[in-house]
């Protein structure tokens, strides 16, 4: 494999674009300065080898003299230009009417921006504390709470010294009995089991756990690695690559929607903010009036949310824990007099650091690695790690369950790299590799029926940035420990949902806008940032289909999506109400995540939000809960499961995961694909018996 390097007319095209989009890398205070290029590139080499590739054709293009003439009136490379004509070039990009500048300039500022701030030169000057598990908590809102832990709270209370907590929460420990990385497998090695699970999230070891714990011989492959918590250094630029899939850079296909998903064993839920949520009522009404649900109306689903919340340790966070931000969106909803709690969240001994999404250092997180794997490995499954399924080939025909054989890549834990080969025969098969993961192995598999990555639901989110007189350091403190719920429902069932989000340097640097000088100015009020997002359900155009996951001739993911009319309302109004939530709790000014920045100090300002512009690249929008792709329903033509997650046309080969879902919910999803995936599990034990 050769490896990846920038020419040098792309490493020019780049080095200018670096010291345009973060001069304070090249020419800021000593500490934050950095060959940031250098670090892109860095980067590049270290990711896939065929993004890497595409970032360079796009550098090579963006220097042409040929561009220099369509976008700048003269024959000249960018990288040739004086600065002031560089800026010039970069703000006609940003906001230009053609897609594809757009998508251009984004790629490029969101990987130089959040490269530079993931690092501890670009967090330099603008009061980034650092990992916590290095220091001792200086704000009230991290560190555990006085007193005395009682083991109903989430979170952990105690007047031992910090640092005692610290080391005793985050000592190394040795793999588990009964997980095995990719590297250690023999080359080509063949296994037969009784069921073979793909993925470990929250479907996935969850599945497995009730299989394994019913009699069945299960296998997981996981794609990921196994982490200890010792492993989580929180620190962004280390965490994320190895945390996320494609290493945070996953996107739609016109970069317009950013696709934050886990890719590490216990995939999301290893990651994401711990909040636990009950499908909404009106929601499970409608997969059974809709789409053929047997079994999952509230009454009958209420009992399998309360055996996932006792598992996962579930509870409501105290009133004395939140962060600032989770805390003036409790009193900016009280003020205006909407609905608003506090959330409940999965944890076990909590110290509030604040770096959920970077991975549990304390042990606190009750999630897939703590919770289900453990149970799956003492019922005997084995885990094999660093192992991304290709495909799946049905080996017989005909038979409650004909024997399958899936393909699947080692991939080197740190490089991604294929290292060996592993086929897994079994006669169960369930694929819980998420809502982009699943289809694609069903469509390199040519498996299932024409709905195969329709039906793609994305949750869509975009931030509002409200900056306070007083510190609010969104970097600490229980990521989100409140919900607004005020819109949830909308007239029709589709509404949204207002969260507070942490703010880590590299995402707040991207949500941003802008670029350069004025960028790094914003960036200096970090510490008086709060966040919070505002949650479209989509899919109110209930016929439509508005994304898909397809594969291209590589066999690579493709995401497209765009989201619809009535879903493009609903986010108006939520950004107008979620300002309106920040100026409520005491916020000087409001800025949307727009390309141009446009400030709301006053309700008079909230109009704005009914004519800026929200289309592709034109709104920062992100999602962190991809559900639909491969949903279950009646309807062959708009469904690829039966109502038991059982892939049409392909006996014994299920779907666990969010991709099973026929809508999307409007809250966060991790607590329903755990009590969806129990009911499937126990299908499979019902119509596949052991012994």
């Amino acid at each position: 494999m050769t490896a990846f390097a920038l020419s040098a007319g792309q490493r020019r095209a780049l080095d200018a674009l670096c010291r345009r989009i973060a001069p304070s890398a090249y020419d800021g205070d000593a500490d934050a300065r950095v060959d940031l290029a250098a670090a892109v590139e860095e980067r590049l080499a270290a990711g896939d080898a065929v993004d890497a590739g595409r970032v360079a054709t796009l550098l090579t293009a963006f220097d042409s003299a040929l561009t220099g003439v369509l976008t700048a009136a003269r024959p000249r490379r960018f990288s040739a230009c004086d600065a002031a004509t560089q800026d010039a070039v970069l703000r006609a990009w940003e906001s230009s009417g053609v897609g594809l500048q757009r998508t251009a300039f984004q790629a490029f500022r969101r990987l130089i921006l959040s490269t530079y701030y993931a690092r501890d030169e670009g967090a330099a000057g603008i009061g980034v504390h650092g990992p916590l598990h290095r220091r001792a908590p200086a704000l009230p809102w991290e560190g555990p709470l006085p007193g005395v832990t009682s083991d109903d709270e989430p979170v952990l209370r105690t007047e031992a010294p910090w640092d005692a907590v610290a080391r005793r929460t985050a000592e190394p420990t040795h793999l588990p009995d009964g997980v095995t990385p990719g590297a250690r497998l023999a080359p080509d090695t063949v296994l037969r089991v009784g069921v073979c699970v793909v993925g470990t999230g929250a479907g996935g070891a969850v599945v497995a756990a009730r299989l394994a714990e019913a009699g069945h011989d299960v296998v997981l492959l996981e794609e990921g690695a196994w982490w200890q918590p010792s492993d989580f250094s929180e620190r962004e630029a280390e965490m994320t690559p190895r945390l996320y899939a494609d290493a945070a850079t996953r996107a739609t296909a016109d970069l317009s929607i950013s696709i934050l998903q886990g890719r590490a064993v216990g995939g999301g839920t290893t990651v994401n903010w711990l909040v636990m949520l009950r499908t909404p009522e009106w929601v499970l009404d409608e997969w059974t009036r809709d789409h053929g649900a047997d079994g999952m109306r509230p009454h009958e689903m209420a009992p399998l949310f309360a055996q996932i919340e006792r598992e996962t340790h579930t509870r409501c966070v105290p009133d004395d824990a939140h962060s600032p931000g989770n805390r003036a969106l409790l009193d900016g909803a009280r003020a205006l007099g909407w609905s608003a709690q506090a959330a409940r969240i999965n944890t076990r001994g909590c110290v509030r650091a604040g770096t959920c999404g970077l991975g549990c250092r304390y042990g606190a997180r009750q999630g897939a690695q703590a919770v289900y794997l453990p149970r799956a490995l003492r019922a005997g499954a084995r885990l094999y790690t660093d192992v991304r399924v290709d495909r799946v080939e049905v080996a017989e025909r005909g038979g409650i369950a004909p024997l399958k054989r899936v393909h699947a890549t080692v991939v080197d834990r740190d490089t991604r790299a294929a290292r060996g080969r592993v086929t897994i025969e079994a006669p169960l098969v369930v694929l819980a590799g998420g809502a982009v993961g699943t289809p694609s192995i069903l469509l390199r598999s040519a498996l299932g029926a024409a709905a195969v990555g329709r039906w793609l639901r994305l949750h869509p989110t975009t931030a509002l940035i409200g900056t306070y007189d007083r510190e609010m350091y969104g970097a600490a403190g229980i990521p989100l420990s409140s919900v607004c719920d005020e819109f949830q429902r909308g007239d029709d069932g589709y509404g949204f949902w207002v969260e507070c989000p942490p703010l880590y340097p590299a995402i707040a640097s991207v949500a941003l806008p802008g670029f350069g000088a004025t960028h790094r100015a914003r960036m200096r009020d970090f510490a008086r940032m709060g966040a919070m997002i505002v949650l479209v359900r989509d899919g109110a155009d209930t016929g439509v289909s508005n994304g898909a996951v397809r594969v291209d001739r590589r066999g690579r993911p493709v995401i497209d999506y765009r989201l619809g009319d009535a879903d493009l309302r609903t986010m108006r109004r939520g950004l107008a109400a979620t300002a309106r939530l920040h100026l409520a709790a005491g916020a000087r000014e409001v800025t949307a995540l727009h390309p141009r920045e446009h400030r709301i100090r006053s309700a008079a300002d909230l109009s704005l939000f009914e004519t800026l512009p929200c289309g592709p690249n034109q709104l920062t929008v992100l999602s962190a809960h991809v559900n639909g792709t491969c949903r279950f329903g009646t309807d062959p033509r708009r469904s690829t499961c039966t109502p038991d997650g059982q892939v049409r046309g392909v006996p014994g080969l299920y779907v666990a995961d969010g991709s099973v879902l026929p809508t999307a919910l409007g809250v966060n999803p991790q607590e329903t694909i755990m009590a969806v995936a129990t009911l499937i599990a126990s299908r499979i034990t019902a119509r596949h018996p052991t012994g």
